[in-house]
This record gives C-alpha cells, sequence and structure tokens, in this order.
C-alpha cells in the first residue's frame, strides 16, 4: 500500500530516478507537520485523560497544525484550496478532542457520535484530496487515514486506561504511520508538479 519516499523509480534513462533539492524540501516540510500533528495530538490527549491545567493552551498549540498545513497547500493549490483544507483538519483535530473528552466521560452515546464524525470527516478529507490530486488515490489515501485514527484512537484509550507501555508501543506505530503519511503527501505534489506526469 505504501510506498517509502526514497525509493527510486524504473524508467529513466539510469533507471533510477532523483528528486530535486524542492522536492527533498517538500518531503521534510510534510514530515515536521505530521510529526507535531502527532506530538501535540499526544500531549492533547495526555493533559485531558490527566486533567493538566495546560490544556487550553495544549489544544490551542494542536490547532494550529491545520493553518500550518494550510500555508504549505497555498503554495501549489492557491488560497480557496489552503482554506478548505485547513477547515478540514480543524474538524479532524477538534473532533479527536471531543473523542477523548467524551471517553474520558465515560459517555458512550456521544464517544459513538464523535467517532462517526471523526470517520466521516476522514471520508471528507480523503475526496477532497484526490479532487486537488488524482495521485492520491482514494483507495489507499482512505487506508492510511482510518489507520492513523484507529492508532489515535487505541492511544487515548491506553492512556484513559494508565496502559503506559501500551500507550508508548502504540505511539511507536503511530510515528511511523505519521511518516508514511507524510511522504505520501509529498509524493504526491511531486509527482504533479516537479515530475510533470
Amino acid at each position: 500500500m505504501y510506498r517509502p519516499y526514497c525509493e527510486c523509480d524504473e524508467g529513466m534513462s539510469s533507471g533510477r530516478r532523483c528528486f530535486s533539492a524542492s522536492a527533498v524540501h517538500l518531503r521534510d516540510c510534510f514530515r515536521l507537520l505530521w510529526e507535531q500533528h502527532v506530538y501535540w495530538t499526544r500531549m492533547t490527549i495526555i493533559s485531558i485523560a490527566m486533567d493538566l491545567p495546560d490544556v487550553e493552551p495544549t489544544t490551542n498549540r494542536l490547532l494550529r497544525n491545520a493553518p500550518d498545513f494550510a500555508r504549505l497547500f497555498n503554495r501549489f493549490y492557491g488560497a480557496r484550496v489552503a482554506a478548505e483544507f485547513n477547515r478540514l483538519l480543524t474538524d479532524h483535530l477538534v473532533i479527536a478532542a471531543e473523542l477523548v473528552k467524551a471517553a474520558k466521560a465515560g459517555n458512550n452515546k456521544a464517544t459513538a457520535d464523535a467517532e462517526k464524525r471523526w470517520y466521516a470527516n476522514a471520508d471528507e478529507i480523503v475526496s477532497f484530496l484526490h479532487c486537488i490530486n488524482s495521485l492520491w488515490h482514494i483507495e489507499p489515501m482512505r487506508a492510511m487515514w482510518y489507520e492513523h485514527l484507529c492508532l489515535t484512537k487505541a492511544e487515548a484509550v491506553a492512556r484513559l486506561s494508565k496502559d503506559y507501555a501500551k500507550d508508548i508501543e502504540i505511539f511507536n506505530h503511530i510515528e511511523k504511520q505519521a511518516l508514511m503519511m507524510a511522504d505520501e503527501f509529498s509524493r504526491g505534489i511531486t509527482c504533479q508538479f516537479y515530475l510533470n506526469y
């Protein structure tokens, strides 16, 4: 399903394709954004679960991830597309916080409602991404987003259950998966804008 960014493609005269400095910089930007995405999500989960006094500023920092992504999207797709992605990703983050709060409160109905909206939001994100870049194929992209949601929920459950060893183990998977998502984002834009196919 996933293809590492550093994998060389066949078809060039040398049999290998080298990425430009711009493409490498783009990859690094997406990796940084996705690392920040999962780290600040984790810190927000911990703050909510432990009733820490930093929950508001931590959540606010998490929400900054959406406009940070949007600024990068704006470079390639313009302000309107960037604003829409900002909205969709903000919804993704807000619903995640709602889900953790509902689960902490033991409100099963609110938890189920938040999870349903979370997956619907993921479907909306996937459709949006495919519309702006047909190289982001729907099924692989949906699988990545669903895995991200599944892992994040498992992380929150482990934290709320005070199973800290499992929480850490899950986050190791989250970090690796986030880097794969970052590389899929950058690969799609690289192929669309820098490789001209």
